[in-house]
């Protein structure tokens, strides 16, 4: 019997879940909880109850299949109760739906209306939880729309107006920002815009790491360098690439030096271009300390979005800034890893020198 009960705690402790459970994590609460077998009660990863032998320990995926284990919720920590991130997650999320769906990016005061929340701590738990302030959504899904409206060709004028700007100084005065260039330069592919680039080497293979004035805006990795050129090509089919530059082969290799040593760190101006939705996932993506990671699904309940574990996974692989933005950080459900843009021995490699390097 107590060789049995060694195995059963050795098991236990080789779970992943186990280091959340014994650091209280609150992030891993919605991921799983426990429940313990000398109590018949199961609990969040982050309840404060004393911690229990992990010979009694189970995990369960939801509080429904504890519950249909036998167990019942703990009245400490309220497992089968939303915790009061989870609710704060759903407002927002309304709010988003509403800020989508308006004709007008509406007003703090508007916003905190409809919440029920004050404007100050409105303005707070939007930004934790989608990286941006509401007004900022507001702008960036506006520009998300004329987007798309200049992608499906036709005037500038046109799209401006479709996208709901009501006067194209606006939408001009507007846009830029979360475009990265003019309505007009964007609907013609980057035309006129410059952007530096250069390919280094590394034990991973080749990086080509490209910029705009704004900030890094491409980061790819792989076997071939002339592949990752014609793949810059491609994502700014009529942009001014200019390589050859030695100022900015030195900021390539502040990049490679991160890539070789994640404990370095990285603190270089980005441009991220993307749809808002990209940018939430990526926004959060960038919140995962080296050395940690998460499931699509919890990444897509931390925006707000947690049906949407799919188009998380899309936007991870969509991502154009590897590294900078951690998606390799990101792993299945039962911990292994998925597919990753630039191979998954690399995605191995980084994490475990992230590993390493705590």
């Amino acid at each position: 019997m107590a060789d049995a009960h060694k195995t059963r705690a050795a098991k236990v402790i080789q779970d992943p879940r186990w280091a959340a459970l014994a650091a209280r994590d609150r992030a891993a609460d919605g991921r799983f909880v426990y429940s313990v077998r000398t109590t018949g009660v199961y609990c969040r990863p982050s309840c404060p109850s004393r911690l229990a032998r992990p010979e009694n320990v189970d995990f369960h995926a939801s509080p429904d299949d504890a519950e249909r284990a036998g167990f019942r919720p703990c009245r400490r920590c309220r497992p089968d109760r939303a915790s009061q991130d989870d609710a704060h997650v759903e407002t927002v999320a309304a709010l988003c739906r509403y800020i989508e769906d308006s004709d007008h990016v509406p007003t703090l005061d508007e916003l905190s209306r409809r919440s029920g929340f004050s404007p100050w701590h409105l303005h707070r738990i939007f930004k934790a939880v989608t990286g941006l302030t509401p007004r900022a959504y507001g702008v960036a899904h506006r520009a998300q729309r004329l987007r798309s409206a200049l992608e499906e060709g036709g005037s500038v004028t046109r799209a401006i107006h479709e996208a709901g700007y009501g006067s194209s100084a606006r939408g001009y005065a507007e846009s830029g920002g979360a475009l990265g260039m003019t309505p007009g330069r964007y609907g013609a592919g980057g035309a006129r815009t410059r952007i530096r680039f250069a390919v280094g080497a590394c034990t991973l293979g080749h990086v080509l790491v490209a910029s705009t004035e704004k900030g890094i805006c491409f980061i790819a990795m792989g076997d071939d360098p002339d592949a990752l050129v014609r793949d810059l090509q491609d994502r700014f089919p009529r942009a001014e690439l200019v390589g050859g530059d030695p100022a900015f082969e030195r900021q390539v290799g502040t990049v490679l030096a991160f890539i070789e040593a994640p404990g370095t760190g990285l603190d270089l101006p980005l441009d991220i271009r993307g749809t808002v939705f990209q940018r939430r996932v990526w926004h959060a993506l960038r919140q995962i300390p080296a050395g940690e990671t998460v499931s699509y699904a919890e990444l897509a309940r931390r925006i707000g979005a947690p049906g949407a574990a799919r188009a998380v996974a899309r936007a991870c692989a969509s991502n154009p800034i590897a590294v900078v933005i951690p998606c390799h950080r990101v792993v299945r459900q039962d911990g292994s890893l998925s597919g990753y843009r630039w191979g998954v021995a690399r995605k191995r490699a980084l994490l475990e020198r992230e590993e390493q390097a705590q």
